[in-house]
């Protein structure tokens, strides 16, 4: 297998990712040859704590914008990107991401390149976009795009426009779900609760909580069911940390998300949810 030479730039940018040490990030890239995501979970393995890999990071300066439509049965976030927060903040660039983002509801668009050949006033979008990327110098463009239809639809802009939610219900609640969309917003849940987190993280995870049991000099020689019994454990605390329902409610600790929402209504559920931040 060949090497990859491991840069100043790349020991840097997993140290961004991260933030584990210098002289850590440069191992974990070397055993891994280069690769990002292997070497997160190596600093893991190894016990360094480390901040989870989540989409979010990769988003660079912009506009994020999440609405509904009037009956909230359907609902669209996007994140209009530039180079800079100067832009970002910039009132005429706030504008006309809005645009946008109404064009996207007003045509009902189900993905970033169906709205780029939305017309605002004559003009496709994406002729706009490189109009504006000429006039301000920065490259700018559709960078993320998500949607939702259900029964309810609630929608959420947190910190200036830098993040936006959509929480999917079962049944119209209004202010629960803007609650819930404010824990999103706050929490960054992986997943609704645990049935719905992946199979490939659920894998992904044990082997990682496995390994730094083994890892733990103070299990050495243990048997191989006290180690799967511990590492359920620790994935259980996965779950509850990183799943909506399981995780404590953000304007009541002493329950649960899920708990907060039987007592809004017993049969009310949260279908899905998206999340849209820059970084």
């Amino acid at each position: 297998m060949s090497t990859v030479t491991i840069t100043a730039a790349d020991i840097n940018k997993l140290r961004q990712m991260t933030g584990a040490g210098m002289m850590d990030c440069r191992k974990a890239l070397t055993e891994t040859n280069g690769d990002f995501e292997e070497a997160v979970d190596w600093l893991r393995k190894k016990g360094a704590k480390v901040a989870t890999l989540r989409g979010d990071r990769e988003a660079k300066e912009g506009v994020v914008l999440a609405l509904t439509t009037a009956d909230h049965k359907t609902g669209i976030a996007v994140c209009i990107s530039c180079e800079t927060d100067f832009v970002s903040k910039n009132s005429d660039f706030v504008a006309f991401a809005q645009s946008i983002a109404d064009a996207a509801i007003q045509h009902n668009v189900k993905s970033a390149d169906e709205l780029n050949n939305v017309a605002i006033n004559g003009a496709k979008i994406s002729d706009l976009v490189n109009d504006k990327l000429a006039s301000i110098g920065e490259k700018i463009g559709i960078s993320k795009f998500e949607r939702l239809d259900a029964p309810y639809v609630a929608s959420y802009i947190h910190g200036a426009n830098r993040l936006g939610v959509l929480v999917a219900l079962n049944k119209e609640a209004a202010d629960a779900g803007k609650d819930v969309a404010m824990q999103i917003a706050a929490m960054n849940p992986l997943a609704v609760d645990p049935s719905s987190v992946s199979a490939d993280v659920i894998t992904r995870e044990r082997a990682i909580v496995t390994d730094q049991i083994k890892n733990d000099p103070k299990m050495a020689g243990k048997p191989e069911e006290m180690i799967n019994k511990i590492a359920e454990g620790k994935l259980n605390a996965f779950f509850k940390e990183n799943t909506l329902t399981a995780q404590p409610f953000v304007k009541d600790g002493g329950k649960t998300v899920g708990d907060y929402l039987s007592g809004v209504d017993r049969d009310l559920k949260v279908i899905d949810f998206k999340r849209v931040a820059l970084g």
